[in-house]
């Protein structure tokens, strides 16, 4: 992770989400990605999902590469914050 040009997407629910989470990031909680394929395909590339652990926002990751869509699991959101900052 060289830079902060990724579009960090967060798919943790609302309640974590506003709990703490990497600064300018999206949160499109998983149960919601189905529905919300379109919008993940016309964000800004590179796309970079988080999570609390990297469970939910791999499972994320997959479905939406299934669909066509370039994406990435970066894994924790606390992680993806600091490499983000001390890129």
């Amino acid at each position: 992770m060289k830079n902060a040009g990724y579009t960090v997407v967060d798919v943790r629910s609302q309640m974590e989400f506003q709990g703490g989470h990497v600064a300018g990031s999206v949160n499109i909680p998983l149960q919601e990605v189905p529905g919300r394929v379109q919008e993940f395909a016309n964000m800004p590339k590179p796309l970079l999902l988080c999570c609390a652990s990297g469970n939910r926002s791999g499972q994320a990751v997959a479905y939406l590469r299934a669909q066509g869509v370039e994406c990435e699991n970066g894994g924790g959101w606390m992680e993806v914050n600091y490499r983000l900052q001390h890129a």
